[in-house]
């Protein structure tokens, strides 16, 4: 009769689960030095990533963005390498015993990779499923040579684990995983870098309709209040990407193609910037900024007319005879934007942006060219790192965000945010400035009113307005007396009305209510 294996010590089992999690990153990085060779987004933790933001509940991605902001993708890798590092864990207690079913479940995790992969909207090739597949074949021999050194022997019942054997192959393929890991980052980081040379070599084209000077009158001077113009590294990021899409704009190129498109053209970046140059200041603002929130911001762009762009392909408006009336935006990974075509060409300032502030377009802001457009949310106009413009229609399509519960059509509605003093902030007794900023993109802000607990509306000085496409700064002289106050701000668009002080959430087609905070003031 053969004896028994003996049952895994409290130690063997630590170094048996420590085995799977040493498994699990070998894997990752073969993986991720895979996926530098197919590409970036294939890789097994941003393809789950954006796997998991698909399918993930409308009020869930609010909550997200709601509680962690711009870090919200950053949580949602750690969260999945957490859960992999568990998995992982798992295995590695269940090959000492049991190898063949670790290596089934290992390759069952590398089937998820890759099936997340090869359904990315952006995914063109069934290529992308060779990081997790190839990962998850490095990670099962990794985890099965481990697991050997625990595994209890098949006779001599007194005989030991290999712990020390164990360790040294661990560490050995830790020491191998991490050499992977900077071999994969330095062959990306040579990839970014013909991006990032395109980037740094580009030279804005001077504009043939400058933006005009901005006021004096349009800065403020109080202290707190949010400057007139966002710096790049301040502008809020809200999309979809775990991995920022570093395109070459030396082959970057945009294709205009649909129904009522007479004549489908390829635009390349030299060929816009050949174009009339505009130049234009627009406040953008997304969808899932709540009353009061910070997802809102001022930039001077630079492109050219996106409604020339159109007419120079033959397109027409709804109101003049074209069949289409949704112009979807694609994105080179794979988002879609669906922007109404009547919107578009209706003479705003809509813009293929290629500038921001300056200097070219930030890699997280969508450089090379980008689309803005004054007036709507940015889920349905703001598109980053465009590839294409589809003309279609609102019945034949659904861009990304509707099937999820927003809006196809949404404009920006009348909001008002006090920045100035802060919520649960303190001041001393007399003068204090309570300022901030109002906006309602195209219709602009005729009018900013206060109130102190439940007095009467006072009204507000204004800053200069530089155009109707762009926020409003305001302040109110307040006089305050000791004690705890409520402050709420309201604010007029340029036709007079009043936004709603109804409160609504987000969702579906932008959030509404009144902003108030409140201070406590001092004795003098």
């Amino acid at each position: 009769m053969t004896a028994s294996p003996p049952s895994l010590t409290p130690t063997d089992r630590l170094l048996a689960a420590l085995g799977g999690i040493v498994a699990g990153y070998g894997g990752i990085a073969v993986a991720a030095l895979v996926a530098v060779v197919v590409r970036p987004e294939a890789g097994p933790v941003p393809a789950v990533g954006d796997a998991v933001v698909d399918h993930t509940p409308a009020g869930i991605k609010e909550w997200a963005i709601r509680t962690f902001g711009e870090s919200d993708k950053a949580v949602l890798e750690f969260g999945i390498l957490v859960l992999l590092a568990g998995l992982a864990a798992a295995l590695g207690l269940l090959a000492v015993r049991r190898p063949l079913a670790a290596v089934a479940g290992v390759a069952a995790l590398g089937a998820v990779g890759a099936l997340a992969a090869v359904t990315r909207p952006d995914s063109e090739s069934l290529t992308d499923a060779l990081p997790s597949l190839v990962g998850a074949v490095a990670a099962a021999a990794v985890l099965y040579v481990l697991s050997r050194r625990l595994a209890a022997p098949r006779s001599g019942a007194s005989a030991a684990p290999d712990r020390r054997g164990f360790l040294l192959t661990g560490a050995a393929m830790v020491i191998g995983a991490t050499g992977v890991t900077v071999l994969a980052r330095s062959v990306g980081s040579t990839r970014s870098e013909h991006a990032t040379a395109s980037r740094d070599a580009l030279r804005l084209p001077r504009p043939a309709s400058p933006a005009p000077a901005v006021s004096p009158g349009a800065q403020l001077p109080v202290e707190g209040i949010s400057p007139f113009i966002t710096p790049n590294r301040d502008f809020y990021r809200v999309d979809t990407a775990l991995v920022v899409p570093r395109v070459d704009a030396d082959t970057w190129q945009l294709r205009v193609h649909g129904s009522g498109v007479p004549r489908e053209r390829v635009f390349t970046l030299p060929e816009l910037m050949r174009r009339e140059v505009v130049e234009r200041d627009i406040t953008l603002a997304c969808v899932s900024n709540e009353v009061g929130g910070s997802l809102v911001g001022n930039a001077r762009w630079l492109g050219v007319r996106l409604d020339d762009l159109l007419r120079a392909c033959g397109v027409r408006p709804p109101s003049a005879g074209g069949p289409a009336d949704q112009l979807v935006a694609r994105s080179v990974d794979g988002m879609t934007i669906g922007t109404p075509v009547e919107t578009v060409m209706d003479g705003r300032d809509a813009l293929l942006a290629f500038g921001m502030n300056g200097e070219p377009l930030p890699f997280a802001h969508g450089f090379p060219v980008r689309m803005v457009v004054p007036g709507l949310y940015g889920y349905v106009s703001a598109c980053k790192w465009i590839a294409s413009i589809e003309l279609t229609t609102f019945a034949a399509y659904d861009a990304y965000w509707v099937p999820r519960g927003w809006a196809a059509q949404a404009p920006v509605k009348t909001e008002s945010r006090i920045d100035t003093p802060r919520a649960f902030g303190r001041a001393a007794a007399g003068p204090v400035a309570v300022a901030g900023v109002a906006w309602a993109q195209h219709r602009g802000i005729s009018r900013v009113q206060v109130r102190v607990d439940d007095g009467p509306w006072q009204d507000a000085e204004l800053g200069a307005q530089d155009s109707r496409d762009t926020w409003r700064q305001w302040v109110y002289r307040w006089q305050a007396d000791p004690g705890r106050h409520t402050l709420t701000v309201r604010a007029a668009d340029g036709t007079g009305a009043f936004q709603t002080e109804q409160r609504q959430g987000t969702m579906p087609d932008g959030a509404t209510g009144y902003h108030s905070v409140v201070v406590t003031v001092d004795a003098g």
